[in-house]
C-alpha cells in the first residue's frame, strides 16, 4: 500500500494528497499516519511546497468529514431512533440513550470534534454524530479544519522534518492506531453482547 500511496503522491501532486486524505477519512483502513510523512518527505525533496501539502491534507480531510456528516445529517436522530428500536443492538443504543447522546453531543462538541479527528478510528466516526444532532455546518467546518489541520501539519511536518527517515513515525503511530482501532473494535463487540434495552 505504500508504494502505491507514494506513486499517487508523486503522480498527482497536491490532489493525490488530497484525494487521499479525502478516501482515509471515508474508508479508515487508508492511514494517514503513512499519506502525510510521505507528503512531507516529498515535499522536503523540493517537489511540492509543505504549504501547499498541508493545505491539500486539510483539505482532504475536510471533504471526508463533510460526506460522512451529510450523509448523517441526511438520516437524521428520529430515523437513527426508529432504527434502534428495531436494531439497537447493532449500535449499541436505544433510542432514549440517542436522547441523552444528543443531549451531551450539544454540550461537548467544542471539543469534541477537534479532538475526534487526533484520534485514529475516531476521526471518521466524529463526523456522524455531528451530522445527525444537525450541528450548524459552519460550525462543523471550523471544528473540523482545526482539528484535522493540527494532525494533517504534525503528520506532514513530521515527515518534511525528517525526510529518508519519515519511516520512524510509521513505526510507533502505526501500532498506536492498529492498537487503538482495535480497542473500539473490542468494546463495540462488548456491548454488542451485553446490550440492553434502556
Amino acid at each position: 500500500m505504500t508504494d502505491w500511496i507514494t506513486q499517487m503522491i508523486e503522480d498527482m501532486g497536491y490532489l493525490g494528497i488530497a484525494l487521499l486524505m479525502f478516501l482515509e477519512n471515508v474508508f479508515p483502513p487508508l492511514p494517514s499516519e503513512v499519506i502525510m510523512p510521505m507528503a512531507g518527505y516529498t515535499a522536503s525533496e523540493g517537489k511540492l511546497s509543505l504549504a501547499g501539502v498541508l493545505i491539500a491534507g486539510t483539505a482532504g480531510t475536510l471533504l471526508g468529514a463533510c460526506f460522512w456528516y451529510s450523509v448523517a445529517r441526511r438520516l437524521g436522530d428520529e430515523r437513527l431512533k426508529r432504527w434502534a428500536r428495531r436494531h439497537g443492538r447493532w449500535i449499541t443504543l436505544s433510542p432514549r440513550q440517542i436522547g441523552g447522546l444528543e443531549k451531551g453531543f450539544e454540550r461537548h462538541n467544542r471539543w469534541a470534534v477537534p479532538l475526534g479527528h487526533l484520534v485514529p478510528g475516531v476521526r471518521t466516526l466524529i463526523s456522524i454524530p455531528a451530522g445527525i444532532f444537525r450541528m450548524s455546518l459552519a460550525r462543523f467546518v471550523f471544528l473540523t479544519v482545526l482539528g484535522g489541520g493540527i494532525w494533517t501539519t504534525a503528520l506532514g511536518a513530521s515527515g518534511y522534518a525528517l525526510g529518508r527517515q519519515f519511516d520512524e513515525i510509521d513505526r510507533y503511530l502505526g501500532p498506536a492506531s492498529t492498537a487503538i482501532m482495535s480497542l473500539i473494535l473490542i468494546v463495540y463487540l462488548y456491548r454488542v453482547i451485553r446490550f440492553r434495552e434502556a
